[in-house]
Parts: C-alpha cells; sequence; structure tokens
C-alpha cells in the first residue's frame, strides 16, 4: 500500500506550530478534522465499551440523522478506526467495534476529556471574565462606532 502523497512534517520542535495547518493537501489536517468532530468522538467512545449495531449507535448519540452516522462510520472505516463487520443472516447484522488503532485513539480522547474535567470550573470562570470584560468595553464605545 502507498503512502499518502501529500505528507507534512508535524514535529514542530522550534518551528511554527501551524506548518501542518496551511500546507495544502496535508494528511494531518484531514485526518484531524474528521476525528475531531463531534459524532466521531462519540462514535469512537461509545465502542469503546462494547460492540453496537447502527440502530444500537443511533439510539445512544442524541440528534445524529441516519445520514451522518453513516457518513461517520464509513469516515472512520475508512481511516482503519472503526471495524464494520457483516454477519450473514436475513436481514443480514452490521457490527461496528474499534479496531486496535481505534482503542489507542480512545485513549487519547479519554486523555483529553479528563483534562476537560479537570479545568472545567476554570474554564467557567475565564469565561466569566471574558464576557464581563467584553459586555463592559462594549458599553465603554461610543454609540456611533
Amino acid at each position: 500500500m502507498e503512502e499518502p502523497e501529500h505528507r507534512c512534517d508535524t514535529d514542530v520542535g522550534g518551528a511554527d506550530p501551524f506548518q501542518w495547518d496551511s500546507r495544502e493537501g496535508c494528511e494531518v489536517r484531514q485526518i484531524l478534522d474528521r476525528i475531531a468532530d463531534k459524532w466521531s468522538l462519540l462514535v469512537i467512545a461509545l465502542l469503546d465499551a462494547e460492540t453496537l449495531r447502527f440502530n444500537e449507535l443511533r439510539r445512544c448519540i442524541d440528534g445524529v440523522s441516519q445520514r451522518m452516522l453513516t457518513v461517520t462510520l464509513r469516515q472512520l472505516e475508512r481511516d482503519g478506526v472503526v471495524l464494520r463487520t457483516v454477519h450473514p443472516s436475513v436481514p443480514p447484522r452490521v457490527y461496528y467495534s474499534l479496531t486496535p488503532m481505534g482503542r489507542t485513539l480512545h485513549e487519547t480522547v479519554q486523555s483529553l476529556v479528563r483534562w476537560t474535567e479537570e479545568h472545567q470550573k476554570e474554564i467557567a470562570s475565564a469565561r466569566l471574565r471574558y464576557d464581563q470584560r467584553v459586555e463592559a468595553e462594549a458599553g465603554l464605545l461610543p454609540a456611533d462606532r
């Protein structure tokens, strides 16, 4: 299997940390966009606990449409994060689970969730201070601006 043509060096030791974000065709940006969207993160979290069928996933994810869940699962399968298994029966039963690589991604997502939980009060306070500052600054501006 060939490696992607468009790769970029993401080693940012002292270099521009946004180099991967601005280079056209960079696979890193495309992968991050796909795995970091809200539906993908929820699918990854749910499939870490157990193998699920499509409708079970759909019932667990509030607000996801059938089309969006289908697209999300196909993209995650294409990226090697999700395994789709079809059991021959009438009608066919299709199950989804995480691949070994998908499990490592779940570990990373869990680290982000833990960080968010640990800092949620600080974030709420920072948001409040920001909103108060912006509101105060807006009140100081002349009306004709």
